[in-house]
């Protein structure tokens, strides 16, 4: 009977050595990636620096920004110096600006109020002066008194223009003026509009209006009417009151200063005014 061979082992190294030759070789690749790294010279990260900003714009503080190798070469200190990187790359929006923000958002409420009623009657300033150009353009400026606050631009009409004495109808020949007026209406009226019939302080006792209250509201109540009727002005927008002869701006003792009293206001509100 024959006898067997005996195994032997294959030839070459054992099996686990080509896997350590491998891993070793990963980590000499890996050494001389970080050696690599860490010794970079400044010429070429300056000329990289300068290729990507020129390229994609994303340091526009330049390359200076890097320094000594600022994000480079010194490891973890680098986050100790992440805000002087972020600053001079220009990373971060501008000083100026965010200072600007910062400092109205630290107003106090009544420096802001001040703020917006200086812009308020610039604004109006400026309407006061183009509805002059209109009235100046059409004739009406003997009719019309104009004044304006930070609130509001304020048309004043005589009442004795506008309607008989003790009377709410207005004359045919006060429709013309009111024509016009509803032209400045419907071209400055984005805002809220409000209408405001006076008297002097002379009683009245009629079987229609028993007092000024009543005829002033009528009066006014008569000028909404027309508006309405007349222009493209939406009833949403317009208000209409009656102030009798409690907000006088002459005085009642001289027929002079009654003729004024009897008035009819117009009050165009800022488009901000609420």
């Amino acid at each position: 009977m024959a006898k067997r061979k005996e195994d032997t082992p294959p030839a070459g190294s054992p099996a686990w050595m080509a896997t350590f030759s491998d891993l070793m070789n990963l980590l000499l690749c890996f050494f001389v990636m970080l050696f690599a790294m860490s010794s970079i010279e400044e010429a070429k990260l300056q000329e990289f620096v300068s290729a990507m900003n020129n390229t994609f714009s994303l340091f526009d503080g330049g390359a200076s920004a890097i320094g000594d190798g600022i994000l480079i070469s010194n490891g973890v200190s680098q986050l100790n110096e992440l805000d002087q990187y972020i600053n001079s790359t220009g990373k971060v929006a501008d000083s100026e600006t965010d200072g600007e923000k910062l400092e109205e958002f630290e107003k106090s409420p009544e420096a802001l109020e001040k703020e917006l009623e200086e812009q308020r009657l610039q604004e109006n300033e400026e309407r006061v002066e183009q509805i002059e150009e209109i009235i100046q353009e059409n004739d009406i400026a003997d009719e019309i008194e104009l004044s304006f606050t930070a609130q509001y631009v304020k048309l004043t009409m005589n009442g004795g223009l506008l309607f008989d004495s003790g009377s709410a109808q207005l004359k045919e020949e006060a429709q013309e003026l009111i024509d016009k007026v509803g032209v400045i209406l419907e071209r400055y009226g984005e805002g809220s509009i409000e209408i405001e019939g006076h008297t002097d302080n002379v009683p009245i006792n009629s079987a229609q209006y028993p007092s000024n209250e009543e005829l002033s509201s009528a009066r006014a109540l008569s000028v909404f009417y027309y508006l309405l009727d007349h222009t493209s002005l939406s009833p949403v927008g317009v208000k209409h009151a009656g102030m009798g002869e409690r907000v006088p701006i002459a005085d009642n003792s001289t027929p002079e200063g009654r003729s004024r009293n009897r008035r009819v206001e117009i009050l165009i509100y800022n488009p901000s005014v609420r």
